[in-house]
């Protein structure tokens, strides 16, 4: 009798109650799915953000330098920025050091083609002649070689190393970076030295500079201040036209993450 009593209060209380629409309850793995995918969408905006800054610094570098002015390519300067910051993110070279050097051989020997670059005061510090190897080509270096004894200049990422005083007088050792690229630059005893067919004088006698054995050759007048400027430690990159180099220092997704980091915008907001 109570049991029937209590069934129909109950009954009687649910007649005035709205019956509550059904909710899909959220299994884990679905919560989980849902919070990894704001996750990478924070994360690809983020690493967007890394990006388009890190774009905006190499312009803002490249403009205020004046670099095309001076005959420098965008991509090339590029290139050699992502090595640098990589080289920075590996502590490969002296954390006081903001010089970066580049050489372009696909342009004629008869232009200036090396440019030592301060990137802290975004200043060329030099623009200059720069010779290759004897049997990299006439005019135009055409040919490369990590090989000892080919006279040939040899593409990729150096670190500089100590001065010495030689044949050609003070003269720059170049450690070679890139694994059968110009690795054997050491045994090669490919440096930087000052030469007499570097000059504009040779080019206006015979449309071109001399050649090396393979060493970047550069005006005997401005060698050694080149020497002193760049030794210990810094970063010079030599491009050339052979499309099969490859180098892990030109790896884009570090160097923007360094300099995200050096930055001050490594923090990712969730």
């Amino acid at each position: 009798m109570i049991r029937v009593f209590l069934t129909a209060i109950t009954l009687g209380l649910l007649s005035f109650t709205s019956p509550a629409p059904e909710r899909a309850v959220a299994t884990p793995a679905a919560i989980v799915a849902e919070a990894s995918e704001v996750l990478e969408t924070r994360a690809g905006g983020a690493a967007a953000a890394k990006e388009a800054a890190f774009d905006q610094h190499v312009q803002e570098l490249y403009k205020a330098a004046g670099l095309k002015e001076k005959g420098l390519s965008y991509e090339v300067f590029e290139k050699a920025l992502v090595g640098f910051h990589n080289f920075k993110r590996l502590q490969m070279v002296a954390p006081e050091k903001s010089i970066l050097s580049v050489v372009d051989f696909t342009k004629s020997s008869a232009q200036k083609r090396l440019w030592i670059i301060d990137l802290k005061s975004k200043k060329v510090l030099f623009n200059t002649l720069v010779a290759h190897g004897r049997n990299t080509g006439q005019d135009k270096a055409t040919q490369f070689s990590n090989e000892n004894g080919s006279f040939m200049s040899s593409l990729g990422f150096y670190i500089t190393d100590a001065t010495y005083h030689g044949k050609h007088g003070l003269s720059l050792r170049l450690q070679g970076m890139d694994e059968g690229y110009n690795s054997n630059a050491m045994e090669r005893a490919i440096v930087v030295h000052g030469a007499d067919y570097a000059t504009e004088k040779f080019v206006k006698q015979y449309g071109r500079l001399g050649r090396s054995l393979g060493c970047p050759a550069v005006p005997r007048e401005v060698s050694k201040d080149v020497i002193e400027t760049i030794k210990d430690q810094s970063v010079l990159y030599i491009h050339g036209n052979d499309k099969t180099y490859t180098s892990q220092f030109l790896d884009n997704t570090q160097a923007v993450e360094h300099y995200a980091a050096v930055a001050g915008t490594d923090v990712v907001s969730i």
